[in-house]
């Protein structure tokens, strides 16, 4: 190849080479600047906006759970309260084999492997700095255990809270209730949503009075301020805001005559509610059998569950407020009531009975086979003579008795935090036409007259009539203690005392003279003389044939067909101050099965703990010694046990 033409070759490629240069060079230039042109937008222009949302990625919002208000008894005992929870956690980005360690926590405390797999399906689940918890309500003794052992349990942390606890637990179930884990219905019906609530395991009030004052008992969440990494997990806190604990709410219940009141009634199926009279201060509520309600709060096995729902005896009903029944006889007083108001009948008045009340072609019955004989009204109530209210009822009619029956406090809901309260039912004539499209009877009426029919009442009900009869007020039960409630306030009735004190007198003479009903079940004590009213009414209806062979003994029926006991009262009769009702279902006779009850309870009031046994009748004194003498041993009674029992 000639020179010439290889200097010609050689000077193209260097012209080629220069021009891919500054091509290179452009290029580059132009990155350089629009790269430029992007930080200078990013840290001038755009810098507020980015430097927010990293803000926003770098610190977390957490919620702090209040603690909540506790329950107090009248006398400011806790009776529901906040108890620290031993529980550990796992976090699995610790362990570098999760099994193998929880496998290791199963020899120090009780873990199975069904409870093991379930775990470690979870933490697959979640991130592995995710605390998962592995047991909680842990004895102190086990939580020292683990405690010792850390050093063998990576990933394992040691925790202390605080989870609800009852005291008293039976005692005060169907009133304090118990709380449990949020659910989608609960979340539901709160609007607006709390924040507090989207707190994972939070637990809020199910039923009684922990979820009728849930917003006074929760409190308000504290906030902490966390800085966490990229992934979420968090490197410190940053700062933090206490939340406001709950307020504490003091009950008007006595904690000694709740559990004596349980007691008592042990083993049977009702109720009993204890009123001030004075003030309408509820001092005890008692529905049984009752139930542990520490079993509710962090979860309760599906197999108590079932037991609980299957016991023909409900004892997840508050029978107190919501367990409504016939009144029976304790009903002849609103008659009477309503009788005497209206001028149709006298104190001197007597009415026969023969045994049964004619109506047409159909015979009324009296309890009392042979029949009363002549009888006047406070002697009607003494021997609770059903023929008497046969007749009164229908002087009166079913319109003015259901009158003077709102009047003394039945068909009506009592605003007190619990739940599930029933009205009971007062029944009219335009009712029946719309429930069942036939008119109301002459008999509907005098089944009305006895407190049997379509008329029902709760134990609330009974005690707060029987309050308003003794004092001529209108009553208003009180679940909350208020020290600074003035009791002058309360409503006169729109009764003559003529009417209140011959109902009264017939209310004494039923327990403390010698043909009354309850008279086997009076006080001996001067001072602590009771009046009241039995009643037994009817669940099933006894045909003429049973009448005339022989009725049926409540105690050879099966016990769903047996007869509701009932008994009211009041006391002392010179000076009411208590108002009592005990309902027994399906005990059978009210004056021989709810009465003695009754008096036992409104004794342990009067007498403020065990009352002596020269308060009972001297035939009775070695029966109540022993009985007395057991329920102070259960309930751990012992400083309040009379030297004189």
């Amino acid at each position: 190849m000639s020179k010439f033409k290889e200097t010609t070759l050689k000077s193209k490629l260097v012209r080629r080479v220069h021009r891919r240069v500054i091509l290179a060079g452009i290029l580059k230039a132009s990155a350089v600047a629009l790269l430029g042109w992007n930080i200078r937008k990013l840290q001038i222009e755009d810098s507020e906006d980015y430097k927010l949302l990293a803000d926003k990625n770098r610190v977390n919002l957490r919620l702090i759970p209040p603690s909540r208000g506790l329950i107090l008894d009248r006398l400011g005992t806790p009776i529901a309260l906040n108890e620290q929870n031993y529980k550990v956690v796992f976090i699995r980005e610790q362990a570098s084999d999760p099994s193998k360690v929880l496998k290791k926590l199963s020899t120090i405390i009780t873990l199975e492997q069904k409870r093991q797999d379930r775990l470690l399906q979870d933490m697959k689940k979640r991130s592995s700095f995710i605390p998962i918890t592995v047991a909680e309500n842990l004895t102190w003794k086990d939580f020292t255990k683990i405690s010792v052992n850390l050093p063998s349990l990576p990933g394992i942390i040691p925790e202390v809270g605080l989870t609800r606890h009852y005291k008293e637990f039976e005692s005060y179930a169907h009133v304090v209730g118990y709380v449990g884990p949020i659910s989608d219905k609960d979340l539901e019906s709160e609007k607006p949503v709390d924040p507090v609530l989207q707190i994972p395991k939070f637990q809020i009030g199910k039923v009684g009075v922990e979820k009728k004052l849930e917003k006074h008992l929760r409190g308000t969440a504290g906030v902490s301020r966390v800085e966490v990494n990229a992934s979420g997990r968090v490197m410190r806190e940053l700062n933090r805001t206490e939340g406001k604990s709950g307020q504490n709410i003091r009950l008007t219940i006595e904690t000694n005559l709740q559990k004596f009141a349980l007691e008592r009634l042990k083993g049977m199926s009702g109720a009993s509610v204890l009123m001030d009279i004075d003030s309408g201060d509820i001092l005890s509520l008692v529905s049984t059998p009752s139930y542990n309600p520490n079993n509710f709060v962090l979860g309760i096995s599906q197999s108590r569950w079932d037991a609980l729902l299957n016991d023909e005896r409900k004892p997840l009903l508050n029978k107190a407020t919501s367990g409504a029944y016939p009144p029976g006889s304790t009903f002849k007083m609103i008659v009477a009531a309503a009788a005497l108001e209206l001028g149709l009948i006298g104190l001197n008045d007597k009415i026969f009975c023969s045994g049964f009340y004619e109506l047409g072609s159909r015979k009324f019955h009296c309890w009392l086979k042979g029949g009363h004989g002549k009888m006047s009204l406070q002697e009607a109530i003494q021997k609770s003579c059903d023929v008497y209210f046969y007749e009164l009822a229908r002087k009166v009619g079913v319109k003015r008795i259901g009158a003077m029956a709102k009047q003394l406090g039945l068909g009506q809901s009592y605003k007190l935090p619990l739940t599930g309260i029933s009205k009971g039912f007062v029944p009219t004539k335009k009712w029946k036409k719309e429930r069942f499209g036939t008119s109301w009877l002459v008999g509907d009426t005098l089944n009305i007259g006895i407190g049997q029919g379509f008329s029902l009442a709760t134990p609330l009900q009974l005690a707060v009539m029987t309050a308003r009869i003794a004092s001529g007020r209108e009553v208003m039960p009180n679940l909350i203690r208020n020290t600074e409630k003035e009791i002058d306030k309360m409503k006169a009735l729109s009764i003559r005392q003529e009417t209140l004190a011959a109902i009264k007198k017939g209310m004494y003479d039923v327990v403390n003279e010698k043909k009354g009903t309850a008279f086997n079940f009076r006080s001996t004590h001067e001072n602590f003389l009771i009046a009241g009213k039995t009643g037994t009414s009817q669940v099933r209806r006894i045909t003429r044939e049973e009448r005339e062979s022989g009725v049926i003994k409540n105690e050879d029926l099966p016990w769903k067909m047996r007869d509701h006991a009932l008994f009211t009262c009041f006391a002392p009769y010179k000076r009411p101050r208590y108002a009592l009702s005990v309902v027994v279902e399906h005990g059978g006779s009210g004056s021989k099965v709810a009465a003695p009850i009754a008096r036992d309870i409104m004794l342990f009031q009067l007498y403020g703990g065990i009352p002596p046994i020269t308060a009972y009748p001297e035939k009775q004194r070695l029966e109540v010694r022993k009985r007395l003498f057991d329920i102070a041993k259960k309930i751990n009674l012992r400083n309040y046990i009379n030297p004189n029992i």
